[in-house]
């Protein structure tokens, strides 16, 4: 890791002096209020409403229920079907009701308190349903992504049923991972503002280009007749997916109004209008020689969507070619539940998927009575089992030796379970692979050079809270020789180069190629011009001139010009370029497609570029009382060229974090009779607070300094993966108990406790 590259955030001062502009906080003359009512019942249908209660309040200006808003809005396609919306229940399109907080009516008023106070005054009379909430009830119907998707296609490598059988080893256990909700410290909504026929929308999303072609879309306009602005956003984690429920609601108020309309939910509302991480099911059979060596993967998951849209969250495709698996089997399907249409949530299968897998691996490893990283050792692999195609690189076995040495793993070495204490403290220590495979999609960035050695670099794309504004000046800097405080960044606005999806940790790895393409253009157009303007450099060629630093060229005679002198000459103060870059190996047609609001990610750089990381985790139970303590955490990781360390480092803790959250606190409790979340809000949904976290330590693998852009790798996600597995390893290793099912919280580690006094 070369800490001299670090930076700290350049936009860190107008986020913590309060002075950066979220969506909500754009100032607007004689703003309207929006609320919104949502449905009570799970699935059935809108009999009737009452009104009356909710027009008195004073200052109600609309209210719009599906009566009021019939055929204004035209139905879209979902995000994974090829559209733009997060959810296809058309917004107030009819009186049929899908979930549990789906929007029944949309009311505005003069303020926020009287749209809120109206929005609670709604009375609706349904006929109700009974719903289906989760997995594993009564009467569901499992369909096979096959059936679903005629592309998908299930990993396989052999006879993986009958090697399992033979296995003098088996591991054979079903795994659970539950319903998880994103929870932003930004709470959703837009404000939507009309000037004639164009419509320019406040809204933080993670797909700026997606809320302008869906509500083009859903509302008969030109894209261009949109803008869509988010300079910053308050976090998504996977949230924020597309356009929502919500803004073509709020357009068509501001319209009718004739004023601006905002609407900010409420933090339970949160629960509903967005998408969420999917409760699933997984099966998993691991047969083994008696020397170690994984001769049979079976592995056949479930995971749940909403009845009207297709979310299939994909994960077998990385459990089957994470080990040198002799045969494989995999069988991925969908239930359908009367609940919201869910989402991508950070790392959205591997933290299911790997969790399912790596306790499986660790209980092959103690049946084996093989250290669980020698386990995987023996089964490391320089080439994916199911396809035989090179990894390049593999450097999982390297992430484990660095991550050991530091969490002091050998420790452990010939320590059964229950048999490390400290006091009254049962202490175990665990550990998981992390792997995610790397994704880059279309991008498309301008990049402007002054003579006085300014430059400024635009894209729609956003900030997310990732840093890329940060890394994005890092990387300008570095390429046209300037300091990083003369580079202005324009990020958040469709009125700049088009964007795709922040998501899949993509937004680095698809920027800096289309980046680092624009700054060689302006470099070769400055070249071309100083030769032509200079004797000393006559009869060079223009790739024998680089940016250096102090803003001039530097031949590889040495000789230097200044860039002012050149523009000077040229007779320009300013030079622009804008360049665009496809992910390799991706749809040939990725830019095109990013130009017309098409495209979400462009594909993955190739299926055998992932990125790795080893996760250690120290666990401690009280042997009275089951308290869970986690005092440390070790990761160790490899993301390829690492382009700002210092964020790095912030990235790959919080998600270690996170996994703690996964592990043993987070999951969204329902209320099986209504399918509702009940603990809607950030005082009952769980989250790790410091007093949960001990010392949390990220290793990034030395890497060579090459700031070759195809080197870049993404690492938003690889934090976060495998932490809820090494976790409850740790507690198998603490206690001798296995834990299969997510959260694991005290009641469960009590019951265990009490059995060994």
């Amino acid at each position: 890791m070369d800490e001299g590259r670090s930076h700290v955030r350049v936009d860190g001062k107008a986020k913590v002096t309060g002075t950066a502009s979220y969506a909500a906080d754009f100032f607007l003359q004689n703003v309207a209020h929006a609320a919104v009512a949502t449905s009570t019942i799970a699935r059935g249908k809108i009999a009737g409403f009452d009104l009356g209660r909710a027009r008195r309040v004073s200052g109600v200006l609309s209210i719009l229920t599906y009566r009021e808003l019939a055929d204004a809005i035209r139905p879209v396609k979902h995000l994974m079907a090829g559209g733009f919306v997060n959810s296809s229940a058309l917004p107030l399109g009819s009186p049929e009701i899908h979930y549990a907080g789906q929007i029944v009516a949309l009311v505005v008023a003069e303020s926020q308190e009287s749209a809120q106070e109206a929005a609670a005054a709604v009375r609706v009379r349904y006929e109700s349903e009974s719903p289906q909430a989760v997995l594993g009830e009564p009467g569901e119907n499992s369909i096979p992504f096959s059936d679903v998707r005629s592309t998908h296609k299930d990993p396989r490598l052999g006879d993986a049923a009958t090697a399992f059988a033979a296995a003098p080893v088996r591991v054979d256990a079903t795994y659970r991972t539950p319903i998880q909700h994103h929870n932003p410290i930004e709470l959703f909504g837009t404000t939507c503002v009309w000037d004639g026929d164009r419509l320019i929308v406040y809204e933080a999303s993670r797909y700026l280009d997606g809320v302008q072609h869906g509500l083009a879309a859903q509302l008969g306009m030109d894209p261009e007749h949109i803008r869509v602005l988010c300079p910053f956003m308050g976090g998504h984690f996977g949230s924020r997916l597309a356009l929502s429920q919500y803004t073509a609601p709020v357009a068509i108020a501001a319209k009718r109004l004739g004023r601006p309309v905002r609407y900010v939910s409420t933090r339970a509302q949160c629960f509903t209008i967005q998408n969420h991480r999917p409760d699933t099911q997984h099966h998993v059979r691991i047969g083994a020689s008696e020397q170690g060596e994984f001769t049979a993967l079976i592995h056949e998951t479930e995971v749940t969507s909403s009845r009207f849209d297709n979310f299939m969250m994909e994960g077998t495709d990385v459990t089957a070619g994470l080990y040198a698996w002799r045969n494989v089997e995999t069988k991925e399907s969908l239930v359908r539940v009367d609940r919201n249409t869910p989402g991508p949530m950070r790392a959205p299968p591997e933290v299911p998927y790997l969790f399912a897998l790596e306790s499986a691996v660790d209980e092959a490893a103690e049946r084996l009575n093989i250290d669980p990283v020698e386990l995987r050792r023996r089964n490391d692999t320089t080439v994916n089992p199911v396809n035989g195609k090179p990894f390049v690189p593999r450097l999982l076995m390297e992430c484990f030796d660095a991550g050991a040495k530091r969490f002091g793993w050998r420790n452990r070495s010939g320590k059964p379970p229950r048999s490390m204490r400290e006091g009254d403290w049962l202490v175990g220590y665990g550990c998981a692979s992390s792997v995610r495979p790397v994704k880059r999609g279309a991008a498309i960035v301008r990049v402007a050079l002054d003579a006085n050695g300014r430059a400024t670099v635009a894209t729609a794309h956003h900030e997310i809270g990732n840093g890329i504004y940060t890394v994005l000046a890092m990387e300008t800097s570095e390429r046209l020789g300037i300091p990083v405080e003369a580079v202005t960044v324009r990020l958040g606005d469709t009125a700049l180069p088009p964007a795709g999806i922040s998501g899949g940790s993509s937004t680095t790895t698809s920027l800096v190629p289309a980046l680092a393409k624009a700054c060689k253009t302006l470099e070769g157009e400055l070249a071309r011009a100083a030769i032509t303007q200079s004797d000393v450099l006559a009869g060079m060629r223009p790739d024998q001139l680089r940016f250096s630093p102090g803003g001039s060229l530097k031949a590889e005679s040495g000789i230097t010009v200044k860039i002012s002198d050149i523009m000077s000459r040229m007779g320009k103060t300013r030079l622009e370029t804008t360049a665009d870059a496809a992910p390799p190996g991706g749809d040939a047609d990725a830019v095109a497609k990013l130009r017309e609001g098409k495209l979400m990610l462009g594909g993955t750089v190739h299926s055998l570029r992932w990125g790795f990381g080893a996760q250690f985790a120290e666990v401690h139970v009280h042997s009275l009382t089951g308290e869970i303590r986690v005092p440390r955490m070790t990761g160790a990781f490899s993301a390829g060229y690492i382009v700002n360390p210092l964020t790095a480092i912030s990235q790959l803790r919080g998600g270690m974090i996170w996994g703690l959250g996964s592990a043993l606190l987070e999951a969204s409790e329902m209320d099986l009779r209504n399918a509702r979340y009940v603990n809607d809000d950030l005082a009952n949904y769980l989250l790790p607070t410091a007093a949960d976290i001990g010392t949390v330590d990220a290793i990034l693998l030395d890497v060579d300094a090459n700031p070759d852009p195809s080197d870049l790798m993404g690492l938003g996600e690889l934090g976060i993966i495998g932490v809820n597995a090494a976790i409850a390893n740790a507690l198998f290793h603490a206690t001798g108990t296995r834990f299969r099912s997510l959260p694991v919280r005290i009641e469960e580690t009590l019951a265990c406790v009490s059995q060994l006094q």
